[in-house]
């Protein structure tokens, strides 16, 4: 059994949520850049500009690379080997959201009560968390600041079974067309198939987090990338949506069994601020 103090995870969610809105992944960087050469929209190449300036400014001097600093998702994989020592891991989690949205002056966006008195919590807290147990002695943590006006852009359809393939393909499509440039596109569109509903949505944030443009290694899942990837920039919604080729960097999807009766297909939209990072205690 491995030890892990409290304090230890507080300190590192506190620097994830820093660094998260601070520093824009290379691989959304190289993205960025690879759309900007490929896009033949004048007013796209300027936005596309304009928003790698904006990381660089918000890199170099340590400023939120949107305004919105969004909810605080935060993974968890969770070794079944590891005790935390010193206090919940929960309380934790909560306390480095709040020290890391303070010390980095970000914006706090949670209200306490989601359909009447909206009152600011005015740390960010709480945090929403996802925590899987898995094998060994190491705490895996990855901070997901969502923006809001991408995540109002989720949708979930309980298809047929019989719908198939092509029931996917049109679903997610119809929920890009359909957020047209209220997610502020450049998107990655995260997709989860199967499981039940709950599982679904899990799914499709999950496949945010990977590497911009890395393929499911499944290659039937691939594929399906590949094809909706094509459709959704067919769309020509375009950065910003100015119009243009690049509506999406990438479409990520996560595959999970499900019942003889359903097809889950759920959507979440990730903006052009692509911002997560992670920590392996």
């Amino acid at each position: 059994m491995r030890e892990i103090s409290a304090d230890t995870i507080t300190q590192s969610v506190a620097r994830l949520c820093q660094e998260a809105n601070f520093f824009l992944g290379e691989d959304v960087l190289d993205a960025l850049r690879q759309a900007r050469e490929a896009e033949e929209s004048p007013l796209g190449q300027e936005v596309l500009n304009q928003l790698l300036e904006n990381a660089d400014i918000a890199a170099r001097e340590h400023f939120p690379l949107c305004q919105d600093c969004g909810t605080t998702v935060v993974f968890l994989e969770a070794g079944q080997d590891v005790h935390v020592i010193g206090g919940s891991l929960y309380a934790a989690v909560d306390e480095g959201v709040r020290q890391g949205y303070a010390q980095g002056y970000l914006r706090k966006s949670i209200v306490r009560q989601p359909f009447s008195a909206r009152v600011n919590t005015q740390d960010n807290t709480p945090p929403v968390i996802h925590t899987e147990i898995v094998p060994g002695d190491r705490l895996k943590i990855v901070v997901l600041p969502k923006g809001g006006g991408s995540e109002n852009m989720t949708r979930l359809a309980m298809l047929k079974p019989a719908e198939g393939r092509d029931g996917v393909i049109q679903s997610v499509v119809r929920a890009v067309a359909e957020a047209g440039s209220n997610p502020c596109p450049p998107i990655i569109v995260g997709v989860g198939i199967g499981g039940t509903a709950d599982k679904a949505m899990v799914l499709a944030k999950k496949a945010l987090l990977r590497k911009v443009g890395e393929p499911n290694p499944e290659p039937e899942f691939a594929e399906l990338e590949r094809d909706l990837l094509s459709r959704v920039n067919a769309l020509g919604i375009g950065p910003a949506g100015f119009g243009g080729r690049t509506t999406a960097l990438a479409v990520h999807i996560e595959v999970f069994p499900t019942h003889i009766a359903s097809l889950p297909v759920a959507v979440n939209l990730q903006c052009h601020s692509a911002r997560h990072k992670e920590a392996l205690l």
